[in-house]
C-alpha cells in the first residue's frame, strides 16, 4: 500500500497547494510568541504504548478492545496525582459524541439487515482487474459518505474477501480516501470539526465540498491505479 498512499497524498498536496497559493505566499505578520505549551508526557506515552500494543496484539491474536481498555486504565494515575479531575476526563470523553457513534452503529446494522448489505453485494464488481478495483474503491467511497467509513468497511470487507486481497485493499482505499468528500464520511473529520468549533472557528462548508470534489476522485483513481500496478508486478 506504499505506492497507493503516496499517490493519494501527492494528489492532495498538488491540489491544496494550488488552491491555497495566495495564503501560502502571504508574508506572515508580526505575532507574539506564546510560551511553550505543557507537554502531556503521560498521554503521549500511553498513546505510543497503545499503538504498539495494537501491532503486537495483531501478531498474537489479542483483541484490540483489551489493549484499548488497558490504555484507558493507565490514565488513572493522572487522577491520583490530581492533575485532572473526573469532570475533566468526562468532558474529554464527550459522552454525547459517543452516543452519536453508538446510534450510528445501531442504524447501520438495522439498514444492513434490511437490504443495505445485499444491495452492496449486488453492486460491487468481482475480480481484480483495473475497472473492478476502481469500481470497488468508488462504491466504498460513496458508502462511507452515506453511513460513515467504519460501518462501510464492515459491510464491504466480507464481500471483497472472496475476490482476494487486492479487492479488499481497494475497498480500504475507498473508505480512507473517500470520506474527504463530506463531513460525515469519517469519525476523524467529525472530531476535527468539533475541535474547530470548540476554538470558535469553522470551515466553510462550500469550500470543503469543492475541495473534496476535486481531490477525492483524482486521489481514488491514482491510488487504485498504483494498487493495480503493484498487483500486476507482484509487489
Amino acid at each position: 500500500m506504499l505506492a497507493p498512499t503516496l499517490a493519494a497524498v501527492g494528489v492532495e498536496w498538488v491540489v491544496l497547494n494550488r488552491c491555497f497559493t495566495a495564503e501560502l505566499d502571504r508574508s506572515p505578520g508580526r505575532q507574539t510568541v506564546s510560551a511553550a505549551p505543557h507537554l502531556p508526557r503521560l498521554a503521549l506515552a500511553v498513546l505510543a504504548a497503545t499503538l504498539a500494543g495494537f501491532l503486537a496484539g495483531s501478531l498474537f491474536g489479542v483483541s484490540p478492545v483489551w489493549i484499548a481498555a488497558v490504555g484507558a486504565a493507565i490514565t488513572v494515575p493522572a487522577l491520583v496525582r490530581r492533575t485532572a479531575t473526573a469532570g475533566d476526563l468526562l468532558r474529554a470523553i464527550q459522552p454525547s459524541f459517543l452516543l452519536f457513534v453508538l446510534g450510528l452503529g445501531v442504524i447501520v446494522v438495522a439498514a444492513s439487515d434490511n437490504g443495505l448489505a445485499a444491495a452492496v453485494r449486488a453492486l460491487l464488481p468481482g475480480g481484480t482487474s483495473l475497472p473492478a478495483l476502481l469500481g470497488i474503491a468508488a462504491i466504498s467511497a460513496l458508502l462511507a459518505n452515506l453511513v460513515n467509513n467504519l460501518p462501510a468497511i464492515l459491510i464491504i470487507a466480507p464481500v471483497t474477501v472472496a475476490s482476494g486481497p487486492a479487492a479488499l485493499l481497494a475497498a480500504l482505499i475507498g473508505v480512507n480516501v473517500g470520506p474527504n468528500l463530506t463531513y460525515a464520511g469519517s469519525l476523524a473529520t467529525l472530531l476535527w470539526r468539533r475541535l474547530l468549533r470548540a476554538q470558535d472557528t469553522d470551515v466553510n462548508l462550500g469550500q470543503f465540498l469543492r475541495l473534496g470534489a476535486v481531490t477525492v476522485p483524482a486521489a481514488l483513481a491514482a491510488s487504485t491505479l498504483m494498487l493495480w500496478s503493484g498487483v500486476k508486478v507482484g509487489l
